[in-house]
């Protein structure tokens, strides 16, 4: 447990443009002695803290903020916090039973891991909706569905010739780690401690595994799922970082989900590029026409944002997909959003684990009406009307769902050769092995996976030009599918 309960005051750089802090930030003992050895050791990491909100708010003053303006959504804080600014104690000390990694540290049980439950002691909404958010569920989408396993395998399996024939292994967690894993999260295990020699003398530390990772999904060693800084980088934790594309980018960036490059090539992207310096990436609410004049990732899908005369537009939610009607990412074809973000659970009719038949047809009980899909489009669209006419914001949606129409339908013509060659024994189906492993396999995977979405995405983002056409767009999918084709000819002879 933290030890120290009284506390030091101690003058600290407060940020000017939040209106909040005291003349004098109060910083505890426990983090002052962190702060003692840590901004000779870790100089960035002070510094980077020393540069936010944190290290300049209390959590009273926070709560003090009255909305729609206030940050910290939680109502209540422990007594031995609500009055110090959030420092490197107040995050790596809390709830210390249920940490794992948890370690005696200069008097203090610390631990590494800063996890959603942590934050959720000031930011108890937030953490929630992220809780019921599909990237909270990132690792056990992926690693708990048997199709996606066998993709994971095909392509980061290290592959060995030998005697004329190809074989793949299974990937290593390293492996795995350093790709997929990078941004579904890994499990963080705790191992035994191990003796270091650091600069303040010999010192014992957990050793964890599936570190470092900020996977979306992460398992952290208290039991939560998730993590809060593939958005909010730490030790700033920044609003300001976490509404800008490249953020997003990181983890969205194709081919497989090319929002990040597809933003970049739109109008939307072009005014972004050109005028963002000249923006407010720090007001809350975010005011449209007046803090930023077009959307950013975080505008049309997270933010508190507000008319030019403060009436609210669309409430902040950290529950991704309140303002998404179609999930126009795969596996196989568009569909409507799943109902619930652990979406591993789903089971279509011919029992995969996929929303849709490998013929197209959704597995209903899992996915939303066709009422909540109005709703939440019609979510998103109060975001758009406010910088378009009713016109422009119907033709948009309008060729949006051409676009999911006819992609699904081209996909289709795609599967059916693939089903075609599946049944002629040409390949390994889902029913005999892995259908990601082969030659034509490669080539279906990639007129979904990557040439669908990039259509999708051009369409759904506002225009992405090339995207939709040359750029990874119609032209390669149409391409795939006559190459699928030549193939299953010339094999079925």
């Amino acid at each position: 447990m933290l030890r120290a309960i009284s506390f030091a005051a101690v003058l600290l750089c407060c940020l000017p443009s939040s209106g909040l802090c005291s003349e004098t930030a109060r910083v505890s003992d426990a983090t002052q002695a962190c702060l003692s050895c840590h901004e000779t050791v870790h100089p960035g990491v002070v510094g980077d803290w020393r540069s936010s909100r944190h290290s300049a708010v209390t959590p009273a003053e926070g709560m003090a903020v009255k909305t729609p303006g206030r940050m910290v959504s939680s109502e209540t804080a422990p007594d031995d916090l609500v009055n110090v600014v959030v420092g490197c104690a107040e995050c790596h000390t809390q709830n210390p039973g249920a940490h794992k990694d948890s370690f005696e540290h200069n008097g203090y049980d610390v631990h590494v891991v800063v996890t959603p439950e942590d934050c959720a002691t000031c930011h108890k909404t937030e953490r929630a909706q992220y809780a019921d958010n599909v990237m909270a569920h990132a690792y056990g989408n992926l690693e708990n569905n048997t199709l996606y396993g066998m993709l994971v395998k095909s392509v980061n399996g290290t592959l060995s010739y030998d005697k004329g024939k190809l074989a793949q292994s299974e990937p290593n967690a390293e492996t795995n780690a350093d790709s997929c894993l990078y941004c579904h999260g890994t499990i963080i295990e705790v191992g035994a401690p191990v003796a270091r020699d650091t600069v303040m003398g010999e010192m014992e530390f957990p050793v964890l595994t599936g570190w470092p990772n900020q996977g979306a999904g992460r398992m952290n060693p208290d039991g939560s799922m998730g993590a809060c800084t593939p958005c909010h980088p730490r030790h700033a934790f920044s609003m300001a970082v976490a509404r800008k594309p490249y953020a997003c980018k990181e983890c969205h960036n194709g081919p497989d989900v090319p929002a990040y490059k597809v933003y970049s090539a739109s109008k939307h992207g072009n005014i972004y590029a050109s005028k963002f310096t000249d923006w407010n990436f720090k007001a809350t609410p975010w005011k449209i026409g007046k803090d930023f004049t077009a959307p950013t990732c975080a505008a049309c899908h997270v933010s508190l944002l507000a008319g030019a005369d403060g009436e609210i537009v669309a409430e902040r939610t950290h529950k991704m997909t309140d303002r998404l009607s179609w999930r126009i990412f795969g596996p196989v074809y568009a569909h409507p959003q799943p109902k619930l973000p652990n979406t591993d659970i789903i089971t279509n009719k011919n029992g995969l684990q996929l929303p849709t038949t490998l013929d197209g047809q959704p597995a209903t009980e899992f996915l939303i009406s066709s009422e909540e899909m109005q709703i939440r489009r019609k979510t998103m669209q109060a975001a758009c009307l406010s910088c378009h006419a009713t016109d422009w914001v119907d033709g948009y949606w309008k060729r949006l769902d051409n676009t999911v129409a006819e992609t699904n339908a081209t996909v289709l013509a795609a599967t059916r050769i693939m089903q075609a060659a599946w049944n002629k024994g040409l390949a390994q189906g889902p029913d005999k092995g892995s259908p990601f492993d082969e030659y034509i396999e490669n080539i279906w995977t990639e007129a979904w996976l990557f040439s669908a979405h990039s259509v999708r995405y051009s369409s759904a983002m506002g225009g992405g030009g090339d995207y939709g056409a040359f750029a990874d767009g119609r032209i390669f999918l149409n391409m795939q599918i006559r190459q699928m084709k030549d193939w299953f000819d010339l094999h079925a002879k």
